[in-house]
């Protein structure tokens, strides 16, 4: 079972496991990594501790972070200003329909990724060539959604706080209109929708299942409570309310006394003749002819 911690290399992005090969780290530290993406330096977000053996080798932690390391990545973000800014330049000499987001530098520059947001798929192979051509190094284009978007540059909802892709959802959940309007909110798309255009994630923070547009469970339940502390549970099928009904009774009473369903509807339906009196419908009188004076 090999001992691991949990690596996150960005503030609100996810936890990977990486085997610590012996060294002693704890939650908060600074390490670097090597991984499929190049050195890293990542936050220990999880302590250390064993785990069975999966069938994917993990990647191991090479050594804590130093000042030297850190200052390495001080620099890297100048560097990747200069890319992001090269790379925009040659999007618009080019005249590709792209909008570039943000670019990436492993710790050691022998990858660079530049992320981008497109309609559809882009032919960036003469774009790769000419960033190749500048930097002298891997060039990697990675074609991500609104949401990621949103995720990696930030900004403020409509509530007025920092974005919650931002603050602390580590993963996007499928957001729909039902949820908008089981909590009977407005369905103007307009005032749904977060920055990025889609709906907005909060919609699924007081969002149930099982409930329904009401908030309540969409198959009604009555509970009858003895004071023998029994529970019965008889399940409504008319629907006609929207609240359970709580009847309380006492333990000599027989539970035969009680109307049923089948009679609560036969009480309510109005008599026959009643009935039939109000559907029929007055017909006109006929009037004689005029008389003549």
């Amino acid at each position: 079972m090999p001992n691991v911690v949990g690596i996150r290399f960005k503030s609100c992005g996810k936890i990977y496991d990486f085997e610590i090969n012996g060294l002693e780290v704890r939650k908060g530290d600074r390490v670097i990594i090597d991984s499929e993406f190049g050195l890293s330096i990542g936050n220990v977000a999880v302590d250390a501790h064993f785990v069975e053996k999966s069938a994917k080798e993990l990647k191991k932690v090479l050594r804590r972070a130093s000042e030297e390391d850190l200052h390495q990545k001080q620099e890297n973000e100048k560097f990747e200003k200069e890319a992001k800014s090269f790379c925009y330049e040659r999007i618009m000499a080019r005249g590709l329909p792209m909008k570039l987001v943000c670019s990436e530098a492993a710790l050691d520059r022998k990858r660079i990724v530049f992320y981008f947001t497109a309609d559809g798929r882009i032919d960036f192979r003469e774009l790769v060539k000419d960033l190749a051509a500048k930097f002298k190094t891997r060039i990697e284009m990675r074609q991500i959604g609104v949401r990621d978007k949103a995720k990696l540059v930030g900004g403020l909802g409509v509530c007025g706080k920092e974005l919650c892709c931002r603050l602390f959802l580590t993963s996007f959940e499928p957001i729909s209109i039902k949820m908008a309007k089981q909590q009977e909110l407005s369905l103007n798309t307009g005032k749904l929708s977060g920055s990025c255009g889609r709906l907005m994630c909060c919609l699924g923070y007081e969002y149930s299942e099982g409930e329904g547009r009401s908030g309540q469970k969409e198959i009604l339940e009555t509970i009858i409570e003895t004071e023998r502390g029994e529970l019965i549970e008889v399940v409504d099928e008319s629907m006609d309310t929207l609240t359970p009904e709580l009847i309380s009774t006492p333990a000599d009473q027989k539970m035969e006394n009680l109307p049923s369903t089948q009679e609560k509807k036969e009480e309510q339906k109005p008599d026959g003749a009643a009935a039939r009196k109000r559907r029929r419908r007055r017909r006109p009188r006929k009037r004689g002819p005029k008389k003549s004076e």
